[in-house]
C-alpha cells in the first residue's frame, strides 16, 4: 500500500525548460529552448576556480558569502552605478538567483499576503509565493510591447498587498523597464508598506545603448527593495548556480535566516574566483555588446523567414510570432513548439506557460546565447518552414 501525500503544489508539474530540453535531446534537435550558452566560460575564470580548488578552498564558506566577493560586488556596484553598498550587511551570496528569490519571498510573505507579479512571469515566482501562503496577483503586461499598465497596478493595490515583483530585463519577453516605470513605481508605493522584489539577473545584457534601470538607482525604492543578480547569466556559467541579493540591512537580516536553512552557503572556491575576476571591469563591461551582436546576427539570419520578431532590448531571448507561418499557425504554442522540435529539429519555449491563465498569443522564445554556427543552423530551419 503506497503513501498518499496531499500536494502543496497540485497544479505544478515538470518545468517547461526540463520538458523541452528533454524533447530536444530525444529528437537530436538544436536546443534554443533552455537559457544556457553553448560556448565556453572565460578560461581565466575557470583557471581561478581550479586555482582555489587546488589551494584547498573547498570547505563551507561563511553563510552570507565570502567577504572578498561581497566586497568586490560592492565595488562593482559603485563602479557601474556610483552607489554605496555595505558589503557586510547588505549583500548575500546564494546558490543561484532562484534560491535568492525563494529566500526573499519566504522571509517576507505570510499567509494571506498579496504579491503583485506581471505575466508572462518567470515560472518560479508564483509557486514560491503560494508555498509561503501568499496570494499571487497576476497582472498582464500590455501587448505588443510587454509594458506595465501602472493604472491597473494602482487599482490592484490594497491593504493586503505586501510585495510587487518586477523583472528587468524581462524574461521571457526581452523587454526592459524605463526610468519612467521606476519613478512611477516609486511614487505608487510611497505612502504604503509595500516591498519590492526586483529580479535583475540580466542587468549586463541590455542593448541599444540603453541603461539598466535598477531599483538601486532610486533612493526611495532602494530602501525597500531586494534586488537579485546572477553571475551565471553574466559569465556564461549557468550550471554554477551563483547568485546574490542586495537588500537593506534590516531585510537582509531576515533573508539570511532563511538562506542558512536552505543552502547555508554557496560554492566556496567559485566565490573566491569570482571575487578576483570581477575586480577587472573589462570582464563584465564587454557583455552588452557581445550579446547585442548575437541578437543582431540571429535576427539578420531569420529576416527572410515567415516568423515575426518581437523587439528585444535585453536578455538573451528573442520572441517570435508564428501567426504568419502556415505550417504552425493553426496550433497552440505548446503544440507548435513540440512540432518544431520533433519534425524540424529545433527546440523553443512556448510563452503561454508563463501566463497564469495560459494566454496563447502564438509566441515562441528562442535563446540566442549560442555559438554562431548553432544560430546559423537554427535560422536555416526557421527560414525553410
Amino acid at each position: 500500500m503506497g503513501y498518499k501525500l496531499s500536494s502543496k503544489l497540485p497544479d505544478v508539474g515538470t518545468t517547461i525548460f526540463t520538458k523541452m530540453s528533454k524533447m530536444a535531446n530525444e529528437n537530436n534537435a538544436i536546443n534554443l529552448s533552455q537559457g544556457f550558452p553553448d560556448f565556453e566560460v572565460a578560461p581565466e575564470l575557470v583557471e581561478l576556480v581550479n586555482y582555489y580548488m587546488k589551494k584547498g578552498v573547498n570547505q563551507y564558506a561563511p553563510m552570507p558569502g565570502v567577504p572578498s566577493l561581497c566586497s568586490a560586488i560592492a565595488s562593482m556596484v559603485d563602479n557601474t552605478r556610483n552607489i554605496k553598498i555595505n558589503s557586510e550587511t547588505e549583500i548575500t551570496i546564494t546558490s543561484g538567483a532562484t534560491e535568492a528569490i525563494y529566500n526573499i519571498i519566504t522571509a517576507t510573505i505570510k499567509k494571506g499576503d498579496e504579491v503583485v507579479l506581471f505575466d508572462p512571469a518567470y515560472d518560479c515566482y508564483d509557486p514560491a509565493i503560494r508555498l509561503n501562503g501568499g496570494v499571487p496577483v497576476h497582472i498582464k503586461l500590455r501587448q505588443p510591447d510587454f509594458s506595465i499598465d501602472w493604472n491597473v497596478v494602482k487599482q490592484q493595490i490594497n491593504p493586503r498587498t505586501r510585495m510587487i515583483m518586477i523583472n528587468t530585463p524581462h524574461n521571457p519577453s526581452g523587454t526592459t523597464l524605463s526610468q519612467q516605470d521606476l519613478t512611477t513605481l516609486e511614487h505608487l508605493i510611497k505612502d504604503t508598506e509595500i516591498l519590492v522584489l526586483s529580479d535583475e539577473v540580466y542587468e549586463h545584457i541590455i542593448f541599444n545603448d540603453l541603461s539598466h534601470e535598477s531599483v538601486l538607482n532610486y533612493p526611495n525604492l532602494k530602501k525597500r527593495s531586494a534586488a537579485v543578480y546572477s553571475f551565471g547569466k553574466t559569465f556564461h556559467a549557468t550550471g554554477w548556480k551563483m547568485g546574490y541579493i542586495i537588500a537593506p540591512d534590516w531585510w537582509t537580516h531576515e533573508i539570511r535566516k532563511v538562506h542558512q536553512f536552505v543552502t547555508f552557503c554557496a560554492n566556496t572556491s567559485v566565490q573566491h574566483a569570482l571575487a578576483d575576476f570581477i575586480t577587472s571591469p573589462k570582464n563584465y563591461e564587454y557583455v552588452p555588446l557581445f550579446y547585442q551582436e548575437k541578437r543582431d546576427y540571429f535576427a539578420n539570419l531569420v529576416k527572410t523567414s515567415k516568423f515575426d520578431l518581437i523587439n528585444c532590448t535585453g536578455t538573451y531571448f528573442q520572441l517570435m510570432s508564428y501567426k504568419n507561418v502556415d505550417e504552425l499557425n493553426h496550433l497552440g504554442d505548446q503544440q507548435a513548439a513540440e512540432k518544431l522540435t520533433k519534425e524540424y529539429g529545433l527546440a523553443s519555449i512556448p510563452i503561454s506557460v508563463f501566463y497564469s491563465d495560459g494566454q496563447d498569443d502564438k509566441l515562441l522564445r528562442f535563446c540566442f546565447a549560442k555559438g554562431n554556427e548553432t544560430l546559423k543552423k537554427a535560422a536555416k530551419i526557421l527560414c525553410k518552414i
